[in-house]
């Protein structure tokens, strides 16, 4: 759970101002190096032009955290980051109040006499003494503008968690029973990302606006590389997605997402690859491929079948 700080906008954007235009959108995502689809670049204009939470569900590693970073840093924004996990609750999530200051407040004035339990009571339940945690932080005003709230993997919470997130997505508000509502004068841009472990309830969907990000095609992840790894060799990146693209066609335990693409891309770069080669893609699917039961699948035969294959057909495009 973490906020960062804001960053400049782009040259001659009124800061923190949102895009006008689906066109803008795409550009204000290029211009964060996100390569991104007009599909998706709709979904998320509209959930900035009518204020309503933008719902991201898709396999781990397509890219979903990465969009809220984006947005933030592009529109000038503080980032709010709420990592969900099971168990969360609203003491980790919303608010708590610090305790031990609140017992360090009531042995003091017990030392120095006269304070009745009544008065006690509302004394140590006042604003000092409000931990905020990321969702109530997302609700209060900031410098540049209504942050932007990224509730990530929600997936991972369990029912009642996702129960409560219905007032704070229907009205932006929370409830502390011994403070009253808080309530966000300006709502925060939310992006919710799913990987889709369990199903999330309809209600809560039904206050987002939905999208589903898909592994990229070959022609965009192969510009994704060239904005993420500029510095690997045409040659060498064309291989890396044809190679992950023909993976994602087996029934693996966990296919690669593009950040394993990445990661694989860069690996590659460091070891002064120009070409894949079946010994350099066996000695380094560790990086791409997350389960040994994956790993043990490709490695060899699979291996050099897959990329016998994938030159052939580079060869046959001229692209080799």
């Amino acid at each position: 759970m973490t906020q960062t700080s804001p960053s400049a906008g782009a040259p001659g954007a009124a800061p923190g101002a949102l895009p006008a235009s689906i066109d803008e959108t795409v550009a204000l995502l290029a211009r964060g190096d996100y390569v991104a689809d007009r599909s998706l670049s709709t979904a998320l204009y509209l959930a900035l032009k009518l204020g309503r939470p933008l719902f991201l569900e898709g396999e781990a590693g397509v890219g979903k955290t990465e969009i809220a970073k984006v947005l933030a840093k592009a529109l000038g924004r503080d980032l709010i980051r709420l990592q969900c996990y099971e168990g969360l609750d609203v003491g980790s999530a919303v608010y708590e109040w610090n305790y031990l200051r609140q017992m360090v407040e009531i042995r003091v004035a017990e030392a120095a006499g006269g304070a009745d339990r009544e008065t006690l009571a509302s004394d140590i339940f006042q604003d000092r003494f409000l931990i905020r945690r990321p969702l109530l932080q997302a609700l209060e005003p900031h410098a540049g503008g209504a942050p932007v709230l990224l509730i990530d993997e929600l997936d991972r919470t369990d029912e009642p968690f996702e129960a409560y997130l219905l007032e704070v997505l229907s009205d932006f508000q929370v409830t502390i029973p011994e403070l009253g509502t808080v309530k966000a004068e300006k709502p925060p841009i939310v992006i919710v990302t799913s990987n889709r472990t369990r199903e999330i309830h309809d209600a809560l969907k039904r206050r987002c606006f939905y999208y589903w990000v898909d592994y990229p095609n070959a022609l965009r992840e192969l510009d994704i590389l060239k904005v993420k790894a500029p510095g690997a060799p045409e040659a060498l990146s064309r291989q890396v997605v044809g190679f992950v693209q023909e993976l994602r066609k087996l029934d693996l335990f966990k296919q690669p997402g593009v950040a394993e693409t990445i990661d694989w891309t860069h690996a590659l770069v460091q070891l002064d690859q120009l070409s894949l080669d079946p010994e350099t893609v066996n000695n380094t699917l560790g990086v791409l491929l997350k389960y040994q039961d994956d790993i043990a699948r490709i490695q060899g035969s699979e291996a050099n079948r897959i990329l016998t294959q994938i030159k052939s057909e580079l060869a046959a495009h001229g692209a080799v």
